[in-house]
């Protein structure tokens, strides 16, 4: 009898680290089976003419649509010439415009809420993306002219950084946007600047308003991120635009000489 209780013991002692083997194997097993990719394959699915005939489709898209053209195309204002960014060396009437429309609608915004006034709008030459053509002028135009949703931004910068404003477009060769302000190159050097009619002033700190990308250092123009202040309008340069076309009945372009150059 205590031979029979000891062969059952032990058999029992058998199986039971049997399974425990066979589980601990099958555990092992699962672990280095892992699941992972082997191959991704791609191909193009063309765009037809198939997939806007569908009427369903049409139907639905079609009162948005023509919503949006009669808004953008509806005339705002009137235009006598033709405003181009590719003709003029150091100012063009384009610039001019935006220059001066961008200082004047924003002033309205940072006069009411910071009681002070901007000097100087400096925007860059290749922000401009399109002309404004000469006759009829549209919403559509404004989002022509300026695609991005840049806003405008007031920087309070020092004298230094208001002559390493001339240096840069001097270095640069190029007709940035430029308006409350006038300055003569000569021998390639920035001189007699006058900013709001006056002689710059050495101690003085002048509020530039500029698009939040040149705010920030966009376009190398680093001489704004050493701006003492800052102050975001939240106002669209291409709804500064749109609220002028909505304003006036034309266009005015003011064609006055910002940068002289002497030999």
């Amino acid at each position: 009898m205590p031979n029979l209780t000891l062969k059952l013991q032990m058999r029992r002692f058998l199986v039971k680290n049997f399974v425990l083997l066979l589980t601990i194997t099958a555990l092992a097993s699962c672990s280095k089976n892992t699941l992972g990719v082997s191959k991704i394959e791609g191909k193009k699915i063309g765009i037809t003419n198939n997939l806007t005939s569908d009427t369903k489709i049409e139907n639905f898209v079609s009162p948005y649509r023509e919503k949006i053209d009669a808004d953008l195309n509806k005339v705002l204002a009137q235009n006598l010439e033709v405003l181009d960014k590719s003709k003029g060396k150091w100012q063009t009437n384009i610039g001019n415009f935006l220059a001066d429309i961008t200082l004047e609608k924003c002033n309205t915004v940072f006069l009411k809420n910071q009681d002070k006034t901007i000097d100087i709008c400096l925007l860059n030459h290749g922000g401009i993306r399109s002309v404004i053509p000469q006759g009829n002028v549209s919403a559509r135009n404004a989002y022509e002219v300026m695609p991005f949703e840049n806003s405008a931004v007031v920087i309070g910068l020092k004298a230094e950084q208001i002559i390493e404003i001339c240096n840069y477009i001097i270095s640069e060769k190029k007709p940035h946007p430029l308006a409350g302000m006038q300055f003569t190159i000569k021998n390639n050097q920035a001189t007699e600047i006058i900013i709001q009619g006056k002689p710059i002033e050495t101690d003085k700190i002048y509020y530039v308003v500029t698009s939040d990308y040149l705010a920030n250092g966009g376009d190398n123009m680093v001489f704004f991120k050493k701006g003492a202040t800052r102050f975001d309008t939240n106002y669209k340069l291409r709804n500064i635009l749109i609220d002028y076309f909505t304003e006036v009945e034309t266009l005015k372009i003011n064609q006055d000489i910002r940068i002289k150059e002497e030999n």
